[in-house]
């Protein structure tokens, strides 16, 4: 059953269980939503870098901070699809886009449409993070074909000054209600090991599992501290701490894609193992998540074939679909 009116205290209480009886839960209701050891695969791609005037202490493309990252201008269109060529190519059925941008300007609207367009035509979902939109740029995109927006809420209500100030976590939300409203899947998780404590990791499930609608797709990132960054001396964080989050955003967002993102590439296969026991069924494959680094294809490939877990096919299209029903039973 999808609840929409889950309380903070019923999130803390399932936080809390025994490891193995919170796992043992959230892998029978991953089982009862989801084709068991099928992982959706995407590929994530950088099509501006650097020179964003947002403060998020964690990133190296903020201005803000001093770090080395290489500026990178808008990557022209034909490269972009020449890697989502290679993309699908390699097994992802998705290819995610993203922006060092506070929002797109207009001047930049025709690009990130043709940037859509062109990727559809390759039979792959599409997705982008742009940072803040408003409504009529949400209902162009959704016009073009995106299939889904990112825009993560990083962490809890409470704890999101300590992390960003340049923007509120109102506009996040407001972000993400244009999104839901011009039709297009709303892709948002966060980040945990930010310094933040469990009260905060909870108000961050609490704040995806209230929406309206439970993102289509909740990345469950691990902080990966950059060198410049305020964030870089962060205490670790346990990797069970991670596990229990991913968990617990299945077991309460249950036809959620729940998404591994940054942080996979310092985690033993036994860790990500327990991440996929937890309820983890998407990914990013490649080299690289935007800036930081991450495991690559060849380390998924044999990763994959020794859990035994396999990625997920492509879904058809409508037309495909309208084909389907068509052809004698």
């Amino acid at each position: 059953m999808i609840r929409n009116d889950w309380s903070r205290a019923e999130i803390q209480e399932i936080y809390d269980l025994p490891l193995m009886d919170l796992l043992f839960q959230a892998q029978q209701i991953h089982r009862q939503n989801f084709e068991p050891n099928t992982v959706q695969v995407s590929t994530l791609l950088s099509i501006k870098t650097g020179r964003c005037p947002e403060d998020c202490k964690y990133c190296s493309q903020s201005a803000h901070y001093d770090t080395d990252l290489e500026i990178e201008k808008r990557v022209e269109v034909q490269k972009a699809i020449a890697e989502a060529k290679q993309a699908k190519a390699s097994g992802s059925t998705r290819f995610c886009m993203g922006a060092a941008w506070r929002n797109p300007h207009e001047r930049d609207m025709p690009y990130v449409l043709e940037l859509v367009q062109e990727v559809k035509k390759l039979g792959m979902e599409t997705c982008m993070t742009l940072g803040m939109l408003n409504a009529s740029q949400a209902e162009r995109l959704k016009d073009a074909g995106l299939d889904y927006y990112n825009h993560n809420l990083d962490t809890s209500r409470e704890y999101y000054a300590n992390v960003i100030s340049t923007r509120s976590f109102d506009d996040r939300l407001n972000t993400l209600d244009h999104v839901r409203n011009a039709g297009i899947n709303v892709c948002s998780g966060g980040i945990v090991g930010l310094g933040e404590g469990v009260q905060d990791r909870v108000g961050l499930l609490f704040e995806l599992a209230t929406m309206p609608i439970h993102p289509g797709s909740v990345p469950i990132n691990m902080l990966v501290p950059i060198e410049g960054t305020p964030l870089a001396d962060v205490e670790k964080l346990d990797v069970i701490d991670w596990i229990r989050t991913i968990a617990v955003a299945r077991i309460i967002m249950p036809k959620s894609y729940i998404r591994l993102s940054a942080g996979r590439e310092s985690l033993s296969d036994s860790d990500q193992a327990l991440a996929f026991m937890a309820g983890a069924n998407s990914l990013f494959s490649g080299d690289k998540l935007l800036t930081a680094p991450n495991s690559g294809e060849g380390k998924d490939k044999a990763l994959f074939a020794k859990l035994g877990l396999k990625a997920e096919a492509a879904k058809k299209t409508a037309k495909e679909l309208a084909v389907d029903a068509m052809q004698p039973a």
